[in-house]
């Protein structure tokens, strides 16, 4: 299994305004945007952590999913959530050649914590030999900072603040994150029932 990335969050949906007021920055200055491109590497990172922890995307982007195997016959559970569309399906052989599977044949379970795409008959499309199955998505809350969830969004501020109040340190410990951020994503965290896509 492949994930990656189509792509990425543009710096304008990023609230580097907020999270200027949200660290008490002065304004009012001729100097106002000098941190800016500071200040958008610590919310790229924060957001970055959260996705990280509770497998969900903030801002809604494409992803491509490439399978070599299922574990069940008739749906492939997608890493990623919430998922609000899967654009493409497609079967790759060993060769690289592609067929595009059509959009009636599967359907999309969706889910906040295990999105799958799940075949309309009893089974979706024969993976070929040594090949594999793309499928590509658009997962995310929405497109603006406006349409996360409160509580995540918080989070990030907080964290965005710690990664800058801590960017000098070097003895913190790996993975250290505030109580308050762990408390706020704990119920995105997806839930652990074991492997496979049931």
């Amino acid at each position: 299994m492949m994930l990656n990335e189509e792509t990425t969050v543009p710096d304008a949906a990023l609230p580097v305004e907020e999270f200027k007021a949200h660290l008490r920055l002065g304004s009012g200055f001729g100097n106002d945007t000098v941190q800016d491109a500071v200040l958008v590497s610590f919310l790229r990172a924060a957001v970055a952590a959260i996705e990280a922890r509770t497998g969900k995307a903030l801002i809604e982007r494409d992803f491509v999913l490439s399978v070599g195997s299922l574990t069940t016959v008739d749906a492939v559970a997608l890493p990623v959530a919430p998922v609000m569309a899967v654009n493409t399906v497609t079967l790759v052989d060993r060769t690289g050649t592609e067929l595009n599977v059509t959009g009636d044949t599967y359907w999309l379970e969706r889910d906040m914590h295990r999105p799958r795409l799940r075949s309309v008959g009893h089974s979706l499309p024969i993976i070929p030999a040594a090949g594999m199955i793309r499928i590509g998505f658009t997962a995310g809350f929405g497109g603006a900072w406006a349409a996360i969830p409160a509580d995540l969004a918080q989070a990030v501020m907080l964290l965005a603040a710690h990664y800058y109040e801590f960017r000098n340190e070097t003895t913190l410990s790996e993975g250290c994150m505030p109580f308050g951020v762990t408390s706020l994503i704990e119920r995105y965290k997806p839930i652990r029932l074991g492997g496979g896509a049931r």
